[in-house]
């Protein structure tokens, strides 16, 4: 127990320790579920483009260069590009990090229900959608869930609040309490 200003604090340690276990295991279980729903989308644009892609010609418009660290190295390209579709010219990112110059053309591949979704005709060539993308979520969400398992298992086996009422000892009642006496 500490004073601030006359006004004591008194925190139990072990209240405290229960609470950021049961916040971190279900911070595992969020990201678990976060990490799996971004996987998810990610395979679903792979078949997309896979299965449904349209070629387009990709027109750049610029390309910044990107530093990494401190800023004293390069970390590679950042390219926008515009094409045409439907009647509609888009201009949006160059997947992948390559120095491209301005004017200059890349083959691209976009998806007809989203045309916004593009991507280069050698990276959805490379691309596949797998189940493997979905172990490192089902990792933490399976740590998450043991931790709070064995979390609710552990108190459930003390009975609740590990400590005793007032009055009793972890040994048994206090001497004078014994029938009365």
């Amino acid at each position: 127990m500490s004073t601030l200003r006359g006004a004591g604090v008194a925190a139990d340690g072990r209240k405290v320790g229960r609470v950021v276990a049961v916040l971190a295991a279900a911070g595992l279980i969020v990201s678990a579920a976060i990490l799996f729903v971004a996987e998810l989308h990610k395979n679903a644009q792979i078949t997309e483009l896979r299965s449904h892609g349209v070629n387009v010609e990709v027109t750049v418009t610029r390309c910044v260069g990107l530093l990494g660290g401190s800023g004293s190295n390069a970390a590679g390209y950042a390219c926008r590009g515009t094409y045409e579709f439907g009647a509609k010219t888009y201009d949006e990112a160059i997947p992948g990090n390559v120095r491209r110059a301005p004017g200059s053309t890349v083959a691209g591949v976009i998806s007809p229900s989203d045309p916004a979704l593009v991507s280069t005709v050698a990276a959805v060539r490379a691309a596949e959608a797998s189940w493997r993308v979905f172990v490192l979520p089902a990792v933490l969400a399976l740590l998450g869930l043991l931790a709070l398992v064995a979390f609710a298992t552990r108190r459930s086996r003390d009975g609740g609040d590990p400590r005793p009422a007032p009055g009793v000892s972890r040994i048994g009642p206090r001497v004078g309490q014994i029938g009365g006496v």
